[in-house]
């Protein structure tokens, strides 16, 4: 007897009759599949495009700051904010000295006030909040504000003008304008530092580089140094242009001190390069995870749908096999059906994900970020899913004997 043949023609025709005659099922077979690879794309894309927008967050805010403080003079680790201070070489002059530099956008100096004495409000403000609170007061030059990318949420910033005439204002944190009472300015509201009464001319909500600012009480450095004593500042923050900071790292204390610039320590960001790295890389594997999860989700639905469809068309594999197929062309017939619902499901799965990736980028203005080789490994990735989804199913097929299955399938 002749060994039966069977073309890869034969079995592409074959393969392709099985998969389009229930369109039902086959659709809902490859929606799976869709998911899973849809799911794979969407991610990494997500991913990687969420990636670019933490790193561009790291270099507009650690990689354009730069940091000079004094060094202390023998105060050691117990040494306070006050003597730290004074024993520095900072003048208040900072944005002078500073803002000519070429790469410097902003540069502003503070310093702790030491025992300004307690906090109160006029009384004529709200009586039923007269109370004195202990709360940190801050001595600032005029550039502090832009230096830490602060904002006004109400009325204004001091400036050069306050300081020059020694001008009792002050600009209150957000956080502790509410609990003195203090919630508008336009009547000019006072408040007591110590004995000292202040007018307040802003509140500031926000300080994203000193965060501590906003839970304290601003006063020029001029009227903190007549006032208080406070005479040197304590650390100088300096805005840079991206990609500035480290030349700007070795210029700021000769600028700032340049007859013992030795005597100031300066703070600059490291190369984010490696930071850069490892943030894309945790976001990839967290949602690289998600999306092989989704995808196995889709091969198990595959496999499922195609075992059901091998018990369904048990008369029609015994009959094939009475006629002559043998085990290898069954097999051989699921397996290329699994698989091309695997390529159909990749290559719609891709296109659902890139169309999500876009989505989501273009909703929240961020510029859409996807590896050029994902879409075209994508129906790949759904002909494996499918060629491992129909591995079990085919064998089983392929193992039913003819007269078993005709009798089943009857």
């Amino acid at each position: 007897m002749a060994r039966s043949k069977m073309r890869l023609r034969d079995l592409a025709d074959e393969s392709l009759a099985g998969v389009f005659a229930r369109p039902a099922r086959t659709a809902l077979t490859t929606l799976g599949t869709v998911l899973g690879i849809a799911s794979l794309v969407a991610t990494l894309g997500i991913s990687r495009t969420a990636g670019n927008q933490i790193v561009d967050r790291f270099n507009e805010l650690a990689a354009t700051q730069v940091t000079v403080q004094a060094r202390s003079s023998g105060g050691g680790n117990g040494s306070s904010a006050a003597q730290r201070a004074s024993a520095g070489a900072l003048p208040w002059s900072v944005e002078d000295r500073l803002d000519r530099l070429n790469g410097v956008v902003a540069s502003g100096a503070v310093a702790d006030v030491p025992n300004p004495g307690g906090v109160k409000t006029v009384p004529f403000i709200d009586p039923t909040t007269i109370s004195e609170r202990t709360l940190p007061v801050f001595a600032a030059s005029p550039g502090l504000l832009e230096a830490v990318r602060g904002h006004i949420a109400a009325g204004r910033w001091f400036d050069f003008g306050h300081v020059q005439r020694e001008d009792r204002v002050a600009v209150l944190g957000a956080d502790i304008a509410g609990e003195l009472g203090i919630v508008r300015i336009d009547n000019l509201p006072g408040i007591f530092i110590g004995e000292t009464l202040f007018t307040v001319i802003g509140i500031l909500d926000e300080a994203p580089r000193d965060r501590g600012l906003t839970g304290g009480v601003i006063i020029p450095s001029s009227t903190a140094a007549e006032r208080f004593g406070v005479t040197k500042p304590e650390r100088v923050v300096i805005e840079t242009e991206l990609g500035a900071a480290t030349l700007i790292a070795t210029q700021a204390a000769i600028a700032l001190n340049p007859n013992a610039p030795e005597s100031l320590s300066v703070n600059a960001p490291r190369d984010p390069v490696r930071t850069k790295e490892a943030v894309q890389n945790d976001v990839n594997q967290l949602f690289l995870l998600l999306g092989l999860v989704s995808l196995i989700v889709g091969a198990i639905g595959i496999a499922n749908v195609t075992l059901v469809t091998v018990m369904e068309r048990t008369g029609e594999i015994g009959l094939r096999r009475a006629l002559g197929a043998s085990r290898r062309h069954i097999a051989a017939q699921f397996l290329t059906e699994s698989v091309a619902l695997g390529v159909v499901g990749g290559i719609v799965g891709a296109s659902v994900g890139i169309l999500l990736v876009v989505s989501v980028a273009a909703s929240r203005e961020w510029t859409p970020v996807l590896d050029l080789w994902l879409p075209f490994v994508a129906p790949v990735v759904g002909a494996l899913v499918g060629l491992l989804a129909g591995l079990y199913p085919s064998i089983r097929a392929a193992r039913m004997e003819p007269v078993d299955a005709l009798r089943s399938g009857t």
